[in-house]
C-alpha cells in the first residue's frame, strides 16, 4: 500500500498524528502523499479512506481528502481491485457529506461535487461549476458539430465558437421544468432546492434542459450527449 513516493509506512504515521494532535503539518503532508496535484491516487490513498472518513465529521481536512480520493477513483490509477473494498466507506461518506450540504456550508459547492463523485457520477463531478461562467462542448448528436452550450451571467445558449468572432449564431436554451427532471438530474435538483441554493437550482434545469443546434436546427437534450461522450469507462 504504497503512496506517491513509494513510501508504505509514512501514511499511516501522518494519520495518527493528524488524528491525535490536528496537526497541520501532518494533513499538509498526507494531502501530498495521497493525492498527486488533485489528479492521481496510489495505493495508500484507498488503504486511507476508510480512515479518513471515519475522521471526516470532525475534520474539514479529512474531508476535503476523502473527497479528494473519490473524485480521483475513476482515473487510471491501476487500482480497481482496491475499490469494492472502499464501498462501505464511500456509502458513510455519502450519509456525511449530505448532512453536511444541509447546513448551508460555505463550502458548498465542493462538498456537493464530492457528493456527486461519491454517487459514481464522476464526470458530472468534474466540470459542475456555479453558474457564473460554465461551458460545456457537446457534439450535435444529427449532424456532429461542436456545440458550445453556456450556462452563466452573461446568458444561456447554446452556440458555434469561433475563436475570433467569439460565441456566434446564439440560440437560447430550453430549461426543463422540475417535474420533468429524472435520474441524476432530478436528483441533483432536488438536493440544492432542499438547501436553497436558487442558482445552482436554475443552473441545472438548463444543464438538463435542451439545446438548439446552431447548425442544422435539431433539438437534444444536453445532459444526455454530455454524459454519453464524458462517462468514464468502468
Amino acid at each position: 500500500m504504497y503512496d506517491c513516493y513509494g513510501d508504505v509506512a509514512r501514511v499511516p504515521e501522518l494519520l495518527a498524528r493528524a488524528e491525535r494532535e490536528d496537526d497541520d503539518a501532518a494533513w499538509d503532508e498526507l494531502g501530498y502523499r495521497l493525492v498527486l496535484e488533485r489528479d492521481l491516487v496510489f495505493p495508500a490513498s484507498f488503504a486511507a479512506l476508510p480512515r479518513l472518513v471515519r475522521l471526516a465529521s470532525g475534520s474539514a481536512r479529512a474531508r476535503g481528502l476523502a473527497g479528494a480520493i473519490v473524485r480521483c477513483s475513476a482515473g487510471g490509477h491501476g487500482c480497481d481491485d482496491l475499490l469494492p473494498g472502499c464501498a462501505e466507506a464511500i456509502a458513510e461518506f455519502c450519509g456525511l457529506l449530505d448532512r453536511h450540504l444541509r447546513s448551508r456550508p460555505d463550502d458548498y459547492l465542493a462538498t456537493f461535487r464530492d457528493l456527486i463523485a461519491a454517487k459514481g457520477h464522476y464526470h458530472w463531478s468534474a466540470v459542475l461549476g456555479d453558474f457564473s461562467d460554465d461551458f460545456y462542448q457537446v457534439a450535435c448528436p444529427h449532424c456532429a458539430v461542436e456545440v458550445t452550450i453556456a450556462i452563466g451571467s452573461y446568458g444561456r445558449y447554446s452556440a458555434i465558437r469561433d475563436w475570433n468572432l467569439g460565441d456566434v449564431d446564439r440560440r437560447d436554451l430550453r430549461p426543463a421544468p422540475s417535474e420533468g427532471l429524472s435520474g441524476t438530474g432530478r436528483w441533483m435538483h432536488a438536493t440544492v432546492v432542499r438547501d436553497g441554493q436558487v442558482v445552482l437550482a436554475d443552473g441545472i434545469t438548463h444543464l438538463f434542459g435542451q439545446a438548439e443546434c446552431p447548425r442544422c436546427a435539431s433539438v437534444f437534450n444536453i445532459a444526455d450527449e454530455y454524459d454519453s461522450s464524458n462517462r468514464p469507462l468502468m
